[in-house]
């Protein structure tokens, strides 16, 4: 299979392109390697990508907001298959930023889907959130809820992405899976994110910061049972055949949470790392932030009956291997 995957430079996006080439599958990978973080960090993942895949693999540098740019880097490349993984990411980021949002999240995701309507694919799996879900109360959060109250503007613009999809699947019959990804974690994750941030500042004996005062819970998915969701999604595309989808949907465009199906306790986390790191943790317990959610735990039933997904990663095995591969990847 040929298939082109954008963020290819990001965590999920070179997590999944490792699986993809592994198996044999050539990949033309797009991103823009900005500096939201560390662009060594994006660098040396491109670096793995094109020893693993060798002539299986294409790396081409350019933004997927800028249209003219794609369709020039695209001219004469052939695939059959999109996975849709580049995004402005971070919820607190948007609110500082918010013109970044709408470039990558919204003009971004438009652009791939003219991309994947003029290619004629075969399909196209898209990155949703997990914060679209908002501030609902109802546990766990089901693709069958409603996500029309987003307390950010990264929720906000990653709901559009799915209303433009549905749009896409209507007009175009486009086959599109949207994934809403619950606290991805694992080796090679992003320096913005929690483990990454907690696990810094404990080994270097700084504070963490703990917000709503430790009174916060996440569902916790594991790098390597995400891109197993992933691929099982790329693999099945949905059938325009008038039935009901996950999500509601009667086009062919499926919604998906892709979690753990465990809501932990953060310090409870924060316990493991401790172990891991082999020093207690200096806490700094914060109000809640502006943007942020209490809790998320996510409903896998749909994606479990339609493709059989299975998570088998706690965060007892998860958080070790994360610490792990922190250590090695900065010579601790």
């Amino acid at each position: 299979m040929r298939v082109l995957v954008t963020g290819v430079a990001g965590f999920i996006g070179f997590s999944l392109t490792q699986k993809l080439l592994a198996r044999g599958d050539t990949v033309i990978g797009i991103d823009c390697v900005n500096d939201y973080y560390d662009v060594r960090l994006k660098e040396a993942r491109l670096a793995r990508l094109e020893e693993l895949g060798g002539n299986r693999f294409t790396f081409l540098k350019v933004d997927f907001a800028d249209m003219a740019a794609v369709t020039i880097a695209l001219d004469g490349l052939e695939f059959e298959r999109i996975v849709h993984l580049g995004a402005q990411a971070g919820v607190r980021y948007s609110i500082e930023n918010p013109h970044a949002y709408v470039q990558a999240n919204l003009v971004g995701h438009l652009n791939m889907l003219e991309v994947g309507r003029h290619r004629q694919v075969e399909h196209m799996v898209y990155a949703s959130s997990s914060s679209v879900y908002g501030g609902n109360e109802k546990l766990p959060f089901s693709v069958d809820d409603r996500v029309d109250h987003p307390l950010s503007l990264y929720a906000a613009t990653k709901k559009a992405d799915e209303l433009m999809s549905e749009t896409y699947a209507h007009l175009y019959r486009l086959p599109l899976t949207g994934l809403r990804f619950f606290t991805v974690y694992g080796p090679w994750g992003r320096p913005d994110m929690m483990m990454w941030i907690f696990t810094r500042k404990i080994l270097a004996g700084e504070p963490i910061p703990v917000f709503n005062h430790g009174d916060m819970y996440r569902d916790f998915t594991y790098i390597d049972d995400i891109i197993a969701g992933v691929m099982a999604c790329l693999d099945n595309p949905p059938p325009d055949d008038g039935a009901p989808k996950a999500g509601g949907s009667l086009k062919p465009h499926r919604l998906y949470n892709i979690g753990n199906h465990r809501s932990e306790h953060l310090m409870k986390v924060v316990e493991i790392l401790e172990a891991e790191c082999g020093r207690k943790a200096q806490v700094e317990l914060l109000p809640m932030q502006p943007g942020d959610v209490r809790q998320s735990f996510a409903d896998i039933d749909a994606i479990a009956n339609d493709l059989g997904y299975q998570p088998t990663t706690s965060i007892d095995v998860g958080v070790p291997n994360f610490v792990a591969w922190y250590k090695q990847y900065h010579g601790l």
